[in-house]
């Protein structure tokens, strides 16, 4: 992963004095620094793509990933070896020197940068180390190892809608890359999906609202992207990626969240496949060129809706678990493990932590955990 130090040694802080730091903290020493050059070709990069922009956040993960590649990069562990790390910095400003011409806020000196980082090593120095052998000693132990995802399979770099895509491997073979853990250590593999789709920033969007359904969505499930606060565009649900999605990660099960936000909509809708405009014929797998999504629409299959997540409904849910969800909803979640062959082990309802049922151990493959109810 990459990550800023700065703004880590605040998040530390903060965590810190709400008392909401529990346990041990680990940062890996392979973790590539983003740095404030970083955010000035963020923004250099998106300039030079006109009127197509990818849409970053603009915080510099991608130039950070692009230097990471290139071994132009800094490490978490160079801010702990202040001789060597003058001599990469140096290194990386000759790299990206172009930046200095351009207009906008003036770029930190090399000797200011330096004198960040370095206070920065010296607040994460007792975090700071390697990794994968506390996942290896944890593995000989037999303990359980979760591993959260970031991103969406349609944002990896390879396998996404490129080129709107992040910088990194989203999908699961990216946790082999990322943690150092072997393959076939991963027994349980979880999609966690909307019961709608949703997207920040450009790219494709086949199954896109645009219109008072889509703003309805997009109030209700409080869509705005998590590091810019900008509104998601929301849409329908798009077997034909959720297929995709399968497909590349292996999924075990199913975690399918808001379908209480889709509560009182007269219908809901799904898209099984696509069709392609110029030609007429029928598309069952996403294209490996976003510019070919332009040519293709989405076939819809419909469903009824289901109730408004009422008090009394929640409190059947706490009593009687899946069996109590909308027969409609039931038939909704029935047919998406029939398109992916892949059962719904887990269904959120809203953000608390009891705000989630759970189907049978031997249905999904999946364990209980206190406050979840199970079928």
């Amino acid at each position: 992963m990459v990550l800023s130090p700065t703004d880590l040694v605040e998040e530390v802080a903060q965590l810190r004095k709400a008392k909401l730091l529990q346990g041990e903290l680990h940062i890996s020493e392979r973790a590539h620094v983003i740095l404030p050059l970083h955010r000035a070709a963020d923004a250099w990069e998106e300039k030079q793509r006109g009127g197509t922009p990818t849409g970053t956040t603009l915080r510099g993960i991608g130039p950070t990933y692009m230097d990471r590649v290139g071994r132009w990069g800094i490490r978490m562990g160079d801010l702990l070896r202040p001789d060597s790390l003058r001599e990469k910095l140096e290194l990386l400003y000759r790299a990206r020197s172009y930046l200095k011409g351009e207009k906008g806020a003036p770029l930190p000196t090399l000797e200011e940068t330096l004198a960040e980082l370095e206070k920065a090593g010296k607040a994460l120095a007792q975090y700071i180390g390697p990794t994968e052998p506390l996942l290896w000693k944890a593995l000989d132990a037999h303990e359980r190892i979760l591993l959260e995802g970031a991103q969406g399979t349609l944002l990896d770099v390879d396998y996404g809608t490129y080129p709107f895509t992040t910088s990194s491997h989203t999908t699961v073979s990216g946790v082999f890359v990322g943690t150092g853990l072997p393959p076939q250590q991963v027994d349980q593999a979880l999609g966690v999906t909307k019961a709608y789709c949703t997207r920040v920033g450009n790219g494709p969007f086949p199954t896109e609202l645009l219109d008072e359904t889509g703003d309805r969505i997009r109030e209700k499930g409080g869509e705005r992207g998590a590091t810019t606060g900008r509104p998601r565009r929301c849409g329908w649900l798009d077997l034909v990626l959720l297929r995709y999605a399968q497909q590349l990660n292996g999924f075990t099960s199913f975690v399918v969240t808001k379908v209480d936000v889709l509560g009182g909509e007269e219908k809901v809708r799904a898209a099984v496949a696509y069709r392609d405009t110029r030609t007429g014929a029928r598309i069952e797998d996403p294209p490996s060129f976003s510019e070919d999504y332009a040519h293709l629409e989405p076939i819809y299959r419909d469903f009824p809706g289901w109730e408004e997540f009422s008090p009394s409904l929640r409190e059947r849910l706490a009593t009687s678990g899946y069996s109590a969800l909308p027969s409609g909803l039931r038939t909704f979640l029935d047919f998406l493990t029939e398109e992916t062959g892949v059962p719904v082990g887990i269904v959120s309802y809203g953000p608390g932590r009891d705000e989630v049922v759970v189907r049978g151990r031997n249905r999904a493959g999946l364990r209980s955990w206190p406050g979840a109810r199970s079928e």
